[in-house]
């Protein structure tokens, strides 16, 4: 399983801005050595595009330009960091250090891919401050870290975050991606999951699972890639076993290892860096056993994906299972780590094999060390023997952590009485007593010592074989990206799948241009939670865009809306979703406004934070967008509430957008007479068509409450009035408008054909029916 911890992103993100409020992004993951730049005009003075992205990353810091003497317009990013990302570590540097020429240069030198395959010529002159935000990011990092990044080491993206689907981080909130609004699900005993904690059993420590989540895949070619492999792991099972129990056999850390050889520590003085000099070998040397035990299992997954028929899992053994490179490496790292050297987790144990990975004799300097490293070790356990013997401590422990060496840990039913006076700095630690003594400690400095000099001697055996294995640094960042590709797709997507009963999650269809549809649809989370979970249908196409959904309180439309939501995320990811059948086009964007609460950060209002969002979301719509808005305008006062949902339904519906429109309004059901591609539905925990209203709901509630009866007589007679005008009016528009909404059902059955991928008889049929039916219809109107 992936800890909490190693979901913590590595990010470095630098930001600037330009008076035309031009935002340029330069986000540098230390772990994968990758670096993502992206430039855009901010919509929103909330910054909700910057907000998006730094929600993504979750940097760990972010270098920005001084406000001082910044001129107006030109510190937005930097209050934004200030009062939204105060535990983040800000940094700020000279404006100077964001050089955009110095950023296009390096950017040139360090990629791994050629400056012409990344479009560098034409986007340097219209995107000019993310080079000068990368400037001053790896200016940052190679100072902060003393390194160099090694030429063409490093996987460079440009604008990378816009080739996803984008959901800003409010929706992120609104739709549980990440963490749910509340810990436990009202009702029940149960703890409430997001969508990421659902999925989360993948086992590398890499953050791609939720880097899809939050940036699910637009390319349709790719998602249906996934979705092909997928049909092969549920369909063959000793392919999906097989690839679990191989995936195991790769240490989880093996994404990290590729930034230790993309980096190279700058040549200062063993005296200047001391014990930090002897950590980095360590760590370096970790890292070379560590690739020698993933390169060892290479041939395992090469055995189990050999007969994979997959484009995307051939095309993996293709490209790394049948590379002979990597063979190449493997042998390279053969003639100098000892074949018998494993990656080990518990301290100790890593500590030695780091301390013998190079093979005896090739450095006499390194031999002298370990023999030190060896007897001191070995006089450390002859000490405790000796304790157990003089005290009667037969029971006592010799433990090892990096922080203070080996130490005693003592059963406190052994001591009777006081410890005897040769043992100091004595804690007790639950059923245990923890403590050490002057000769222990001794022996721990020279055991420790001997060890930093092994880690140091080491790496000066290494340099060339760390040279060697620099050169082919983009063959392990391949295989860094296929293992975490593979571990999300068995681990997390097969796995989920393989434990939910037959057939309750299915492959999603996508078309270029098509309607959305929906059959039995399921909330992921919740339906694991509710046995009696009830699902339900969706239905929007091009001639029907919009669906206003109907019903009190409790009735289930928010977690409908959610559901459909995250529907969307799953398949776009390339992931089967939880309904009967179900036919996708691609989303660019997804919009939620749900919620209402007031936001005193930013001293505003609930009604204030409604139209917020909403503005955000009526700035930055496109016609590929899905829109979803609980209860719109309920803040304020009934006619301004109504007026302005109304208006923004009117503003969305030639947006081609697909939006779905939660309400409490019955008045806005007269949308659909008047628009053809409006539809009502009511829900009442299951979606319906048209319309339903509750006769006089709250002045039943009124009269239940004890209001006197002349009031709510009063009442009725006002109501039924309003509401014989409403219905007059309906009336009007239905006769008016009824052929338009007549000849709209045709296009969207027409639509729906278009995309259909039934034969050719079924569709000339279908046609044939249509042309039946719509005669029917004429003649029974001319009557």
């Amino acid at each position: 399983m992936e800890k909490d911890g190693g979901e913590r992103s590595s990010f470095v993100v630098g930001l600037i801005e330009n008076r035309a409020k031009e935002v340029g992004v330069a986000a540098f993951d230390l772990r994968l050595a990758s670096l993502h730049l992206s430039q855009f005009i901010e919509t929103s003075s909330s910054y909700q595009n910057t907000k998006t992205l730094l929600h993504f990353y979750d940097p760990l810091v972010i270098i920005v330009t001084p406000n001082k003497l910044a001129p107006d317009g030109m510190v937005g990013v930097s209050d934004l960091v200030d009062r939204f990302y105060a535990t983040v570590k800000k940094v700020v540097m000279a404006r100077g250090c964001f050089d955009d020429t110095k950023g296009a240069v390096l950017i040139k030198n360090l990629a791994a891919k050629e400056p012409s395959a990344l479009g560098l010529d034409s986007y340097y002159k219209q995107y000019y401050l993310c080079l000068a935000a990368a400037a001053a990011t790896i200016k940052w990092i190679e100072a902060e870290k003393g390194l160099i990044i090694t030429n063409r080491s490093l996987s460079v993206t440009f604008n990378g975050s816009f080739d996803h689907m984008n959901i800003d981080a409010t929706s992120v909130q609104n739709l549980e991606i990440i963490e749910p609004l509340y810990s436990s699900l009202w009702g029940t005993s149960n703890k409430k999951q997001s969508l990421f904690h659902m999925l989360k059993t993948t086992k590398t420590i890499g953050g791609l699972l939720r880097a899809n989540i939050l940036q699910p895949l637009k390319d349709i070619e790719t998602i249906n890639a996934r979705l092909d492999c997928l049909d092969e792991l549920m369909s063959n099972e000793q392919l999906f076993f097989g690839l679990s129990q191989v995936l195991r056999k790769f240490p989880k850390e093996t994404d990290r290892v590729l930034c230790h050889f993309c980096f190279k520590p700058k040549k200062i003085t063993n005296e200047v860096l001391g014990v930090d000099y002897a950590r980095k070998s360590q760590i370096l040397i970790s890292s070379i056993i560590l690739l020698k035990t993933a390169l060892d299992a290479l041939p395992l997954l090469s055995k189990v994906l050999k007969d994979a028929k997959s484009f995307l899992l051939a095309n993996i053994y293709k490209s790394v299972c049948e590379n002979e490179k990597y063979a190449s490496i493997k042998k390279r790292i053969g003639e100098v780590i000892d074949e018998d050297v494993l990656h080990a987790r518990v301290p100790f144990v890593a500590r030695t094999q780091q301390c013998f990975a190079v093979k005896a004799g090739i450095d006499g300097l390194l031999d002298l060390a370990r023999r030190s490293f060896c007897d001191t070790s070995e006089a450390i356990h002859n000490l405790a023997n000796k304790y157990r013997e003089d005290f009667k401590l037969p029971n006592l422990k010799l433990p090892f952590n990096n922080r203070q060496g080996f130490y005693y840990s003592i059963p406190q039913k052994d001591v009777q009485g006081k410890l005897p006076s040769k043992f100091i700095q004595v804690l007790k630690h639950g059923n245990n007593i923890h403590c050490s003594t002057l000769e222990l400690a001794s022996l721990n400095v020279r055991n420790k010592s001997a060890a930093a000099e092994c880690y140091i001697r080491t790496e000066v055996c290494l340099e060339a074989l760390l040279d060697a294995i620099r050169e082919d640094v983009s063959l392990l960042t391949l295989l860094a990206e296929v293992l975490c590709l593979l571990d999300m797709i068995v681990n997390s997507f097969a796995h989920t799948i393989s434990t939910k009963p037959v057939d309750r999650y299915t492959r999603p269809e996508f078309t270029d241009n098509g309607p959305m549809a929906i059959d039995a649809g399921r909330h992921p989370i919740l339906e694991s939670i509710h046995n009696d979970f009830i699902p339900n249908n969706l239905f929007l196409s091009e001639a029907s865009n919009m669906v206003i959904i109907m019903g009190p309180n409790m009735s289930g439309k928010s977690t409908y809306l959610q559901q459909v939501c995250l529907i969307v995320i799953l398949a776009q990811i390339g992931c089967y979703v939880p309904a009967h059948f179900s036919t996708l086009r691609v989303v660019d964007r997804i919009f939620t406004r749900m919620g209402a609460v007031d936001n005193l950060e930013s001293n505003s209002s609930t009604f204030m934070t409604e139209m917020k969002e909403t503005a955000f979301v009526t700035q930055n719509v496109s016609e590929r967008s899905l829109i979803v808005m609980d209860e719109l305008g309920r803040a304020t006062s009934s006619s301004d509430g109504f007026a302005i949902a109304w208006s923004c339904c009117e503003y969305l519906l030639p947006q081609k957008a697909y939006t779905i429109f939660a309400t409490h309004m019955e008045n806005l059901s007269e949308l659909a007479t008047i628009y053809p591609n409006v539809k009502i539905l009511h829900f009442q925990h299951q979606l319906k068509d048209g319309p339903r209203r509750v006769p006089h709901y709250g002045i039943l509630l009124a009269e239940v409450a004890g209001l006197p009866s002349s009031v709510i007589e009063t009442a009725r007679s006002i109501t039924y009035r309003i509401t014989e005008k409403e219905v007059k009016r309906m009336e009007i528009n239905y006769m008016q408008y009824h052929p338009v909404q007549m000849a709209y059902r045709v296009a969207q059955r027409l639509i729906c054909l278009k995309y259909s991928s039934q034969d050719e008889d079924s569709i000339r049929q279908a046609l044939q029916d249509l042309k039946e039916q719509e005669r029917s219809n004429k003649e029974r109107r001319l009557k």
